[in-house]
């Protein structure tokens, strides 16, 4: 239906309303989450210097402290974290940092900040994302292309600068990106809604090749699906996540809608390492990764044995672990029972 010109302009009325009290309510969350992990930071550095055995007591004190929020307050309060409040109190310990860019910056952006060591481009990248709203995204490419550092070598600043606008354009495009942050639902205590970066596609044969691995008969049990791995500076989710008690190890497996690059192997090879070091207990096997690509002329999967495995370990694994061709085929099945729902095309 075509919408009249005094229609057009009564809707965009009401779309600018509505616009506007998200910002007001993300605007809001984010500033209480800056000043609370601020506070927080704050008050384990005091204590921990009140302490006779600071090292020590400082280990037994985000210990203890951990468990008690998260038994209260969910996910988000790992010893990790805790000491990325403390981290952020230490480079901005003025209390003015929360009265003045806290509410144009998340806490995300905090996190990469609070790792540039000089604190000249510190504050050089504060103001600038605060200034232009940078996104998280932005600001992380910023300062792993050492953004600052190219523009004080430059005698001409303009080209630099534009080159940065035409690369972070599509990281300033989504505007709401703060909100689908997983720290955010963290801090609110809500699940975490992984659909943001997930295409129809990908969902379904992920669902299916869950329980086509189930009904395979070799020892597979579902652990979990979009489970969250987090480093210090990024958030990861592995698709879906088995263990085989006839293999005793951990399988991961990825699906990527596009071709197959070396980015993705080497992802999968980080996810791999990280299993093995934070899930595997001792007498599991080392964890097995399989990437698998979704692709319109050829569909394919990578196997990730890492950790310098001898080669027995991987014979063994082949004879439980399903071939490229079954995972082909159940590729192709899925795709061609989309195809049909969607009216043969």
């Amino acid at each position: 239906m075509e919408l009249s010109k005094q229609n057009q302009i009564f809707v965009s009325n009401v779309k600018e309303i509505l616009e506007n009290a998200r910002q007001k309510a993300y605007t809001a969350v984010n500033s209480a989450m800056v000043e609370a992990y601020w506070l927080v930071g704050k008050y384990i550095v005091e204590e921990e210097q009140n302490g006779q055995e600071r090292a020590e007591y400082g280990t037994y004190l985000l210990k203890i402290l951990s468990v008690e929020l998260s038994k209260s307050f969910g996910k988000g309060f790992s010893e990790r974290n805790l000491r990325n409040f403390r981290q952020f109190y230490l480079v901005f310990p003025s209390n003015s940092i929360r009265q003045t860019v806290s509410a144009e910056l998340s806490w995300s952006h905090y996190q990469l900040l609070t790792k540039v060591s000089n604190p000249d481009a510190r504050n050089y990248y504060l103001r600038e994302a605060a200034d232009n709203t940078w996104t998280v995204r932005t600001l992380d490419r910023n300062i792993s292309t050492q953004y600052y550092e190219r523009l004080l070598l430059s005698q001409i600043e303009a080209p630099v600068k534009a080159e940065m606008t035409a690369k972070t354009a599509d990281f300033q495009a989504d505007k709401f990106e703060f909100i689908k942050n997983p720290s955010v639902l963290e801090f609110l205590n809500l699940p975490a809604n992984t659909g943001f970066t997930e295409k129809e596609l990908e969902k379904a044969i992920i669902n299916h090749l869950q329980q086509f691995l189930l009904e395979l008969g070799k020892g597979y049990a579902f652990v979990a699906q979009q489970q969250l791995m987090r480093t210090e500076n990024k958030d990861y989710f592995i698709d879906l996540v088995f263990y085989n008690f006839i293999l005793k190890c951990f399988v991961l497996i990825d699906l990527k809608t596009d071709r197959i690059t070396h980015q993705d192997v080497g992802q999968m090879d980080m996810y791999v390492r990280m299993y093995d070091e934070r899930k595997r207990n001792e007498g599991d096997n080392p964890t097995i990764g399989i990437v698998l690509c979704s692709d319109t002329d050829q569909d394919i999967a990578r196997y990730s044995i890492l950790n310098g495995n001898e080669q027995i370990f991987a014979t063994k694994y082949k004879l439980f672990l399903p071939t490229e061709a079954e995972l082909r085929a159940e590729i192709e099945r899925e795709k061609m029972i989309l195809r049909l729902q969607m009216g043969g095309v």
